[in-house]
C-alpha cells in the first residue's frame, strides 16, 4: 500500500531517468541527489516486476518493455499532473469570478449587475474579457471561464443557459445616407445594404451569429466581414462603405461623429443576452451572481419595450 501511494513519486523520477538518459542528469534536474533517483527507479521495477532500464558506464536507457509500459502510462501521469496543477489554480483563483463578453449589448443591465455584485461581494475579484463567438461553450466547458454573457450560441447541451434581458437592435448608418432622415428603420430598409461585422473580436458591435435565424431572406442585408475589430467597423460606417448593429444600451451611450444611430423597427428587433454557465462550478460567486441576475431581471423594467426615437 505504501509503495502503491508512492507510485506519483516513482513515476517522476523513472520519466526523468529516461529522459534524461542519466541517473546523474535526472537527479540534476529534479534537484535531488543521484542515489535518490536509483533507489526510486529500482522500487519501481520492483513494484510492476518489470526491468524498466539497462544499466551501463554510459547511463540507462529504456527497455524494450519498459518503453512500451512507459509510453503508456505517461500519458495517464501527464493527465494527473494537469489535474493536480487545475485544482492548486482552482484553490487560488476561487475568489476570482471569470466572466466573459460575446457580443453582448445589454451593457446597462449588465453594468447594473456587476455594480450590485461588486457592493453585495466585495471580497470577490471580478476578471472579465471578451470571447470569440465560436469560443463560448468550450471555454465555458474548461472553466477557462466561470460564466459568459452572450447573445445566441445555439442548442447548448453542455451547460445551462438562461435568458435575462433583451434589448432593442439599433442600426448605425453614415449621416449623409437616406436613411439617416428616418426616425426608425426596418429589415426592409436594410435589403441589400452592406452589413460590416467585425471579425477580429466581439465587443458591443453584433456579430453574424447573433443575427442568424432572425433576418428573413427576403429582408436581409449583406454580410460583409471585416478585418480587425469594432473601431474598424465604425471608421468604415463614417466612410459610408455600410452600416452595423448594436444594442439599445450601447447605441444610446456612444455618439459616433458622421452617423446616426437609428432604433429597429417591426419584427425580429430584439436580441436576447443570455448566460452560460456549468452547474458543477463549485465557486458560489457563480450561483450568486445568477441569483442576483434573476431578481433584477423581474424587478427591473425591459429596454426592449421602450420606443425612443433615434438620435445622432
Amino acid at each position: 500500500m505504501t509503495q502503491n501511494g508512492n507510485a506519483l513519486r516513482f513515476l517522476a523520477y523513472a520519466f526523468a531517468a529516461a529522459d534524461c538518459g542519466s541517473l546523474r542528469q535526472a537527479a540534476t534536474a529534479l534537484r535531488v541527489c543521484e542515489s535518490s533517483v536509483s533507489r526510486n527507479v529500482v522500487k519501481l521495477e520492483q513494484l510492476l516486476e518489470m526491468q524498466l532500464f539497462e544499466r551501463d558506464v554510459r547511463g540507462v536507457r529504456l527497455t524494450e518493455a519498459g518503453r512500451a509500459w512507459t509510453d503508456l502510462v505517461r500519458i495517464y501521469y501527464e493527465g494527473l499532473q494537469e489535474a493536480f496543477r487545475d485544482a492548486a489554480r482552482d484553490n487560488r483563483d476561487a475568489k476570482t469570478l471569470r466572466i466573459g463578453l460575446c457580443a453582448v449589448g445589454g451593457g446597462e443591465f449588465l453594468k447594473r449587475l456587476i455594480d450590485r455584485f461588486r457592493k453585495s461581494y466585495p471580497d470577490v475579484s471580478l476578471a472579465i474579457e471578451d470571447v470569440r463567438h465560436e469560443q463560448c461553450l468550450e471555454a465555458v466547458r474548461r472553466r477557462r471561464f466561470d460564466i459568459i454573457f452572450a447573445p445566441e450560441l445555439g442548442k447548448v447541451t453542455s451547460c445551462r443557459a438562461e435568458m435575462f434581458w433583451q434589448e432593442r437592435i439599433f442600426v448605425l448608418i453614415p449621416a449623409g445616407h437616406s436613411l439617416a432622415e428616418k426616425r426608425v428603420v426596418t429589415w426592409a430598409d436594410l435589403a441589400g445594404m452592406q452589413l460590416l461585422v467585425p471579425d477580429g473580436t466581439s465587443g458591443p458591435l453584433l456579430d453574424f451569429p447573433a443575427l442568424e435565424g432572425i433576418v428573413t431572406d427576403g429582408c436581409r442585408p449583406t454580410v460583409n466581414m471585416c478585418q480587425g475589430g469594432q473601431a474598424s467597423v465604425i471608421f468604415n460606417v463614417q466612410l459610408g462603405q455600410g452600416i452595423a448593429l448594436a444594442g439599445e444600451s450601447f447605441a444610446r451611450n456612444v455618439a459616433i461623429d458622421a452617423t446616426a444611430w437609428k432604433p429597429l423597427d417591426g419584427h425580429h428587433n430584439l436580441f436576447s443576452i443570455k448566460a452560460f454557465w456549468l452547474e458543477t462550478n463549485p465557486k458560489r460567486a457563480v450561483f450568486r451572481l445568477i441569483g442576483l441576475a434573476r431578481k433584477m431581471a423581474n424587478t427591473i423594467p425591459s429596454p426592449a419595450h421602450s420606443q425612443g426615437a433615434s438620435f445622432r
